[in-house]
């Protein structure tokens, strides 16, 4: 692996329990590193139904890893995800309450500046291309994922995030079934 990549693993990460008791947190990644974040990624063990904190002035991504899933009631609406679904974009001011469909549930978060991420599950093999600065990452869960950036080809074990900060253009592949593929602008 290159140097400018960085490779976390998901078992290596201290878990921080949830002020509500209904799970704990692993952070991967929080960006710019020692500052405030502008884009944090983690993973939560949802062992308990109950209501989300709030993040006021953040964007929230949610993909469901391991589990039969949840539904969360967002405002008025409500979604139920499971580890096929895409993930769910909401608001981290807008009230959610998540309900556990057969169990705990292990899942994922992107947490960004409202309009700078996105975040991606990819089922085989995806095309993809990045206009400028960005964090890129990708994030393999039960199996292993292949990134293809330019001329490099790098391999994601299972339970780990792959990322990078990129200040110039680039396209690639990513091939892998239930991967991760997140990007966030930075300036």
């Amino acid at each position: 692996m290159t140097t400018d990549w960085q490779l976390v693993s998901l078992d290596a990460a201290p878990r921080q329990p949830w002020r509500n008791g209904g799970g704990t947190t692993r952070e991967l990644l929080a960006w710019p590193p020692g500052a405030p974040w502008t884009v944090r990624v983690s993973v939560a063990d949802v062992t308990a139904p109950g209501p989300f904190s709030r993040f006021e002035g953040i964007e929230r991504w949610f993909a469901v890893l391991e589990g039969a899933g949840v539904e969360l009631r967002v405002g008025g609406g409500a979604q139920r995800l499971d580890p096929g679904t895409e993930a769910l974009q909401f608001s981290g001011s807008a009230p959610v309450d998540c309900a556990l469909v057969d169990g705990p549930t292990l899942d994922f978060n992107l947490m960004a500046a409202p309009g700078l991420a996105r975040l991606r599950r990819v089922q085989g093999r995806w095309d993809f291309r990045v206009d400028g600065p960005a964090l890129v990452a990708v994030y393999a869960h039960a199996r292993p994922a292949r990134l293809t950036l330019l001329e490099t080809t790098l391999e994601v074990p299972p339970r780990h995030l792959l990322w990078r900060h990129r200040t110039w253009r680039a396209h690639g592949t990513l091939a892998g079934e239930g991967a991760l593929w997140l990007e966030a602008r930075t300036p």
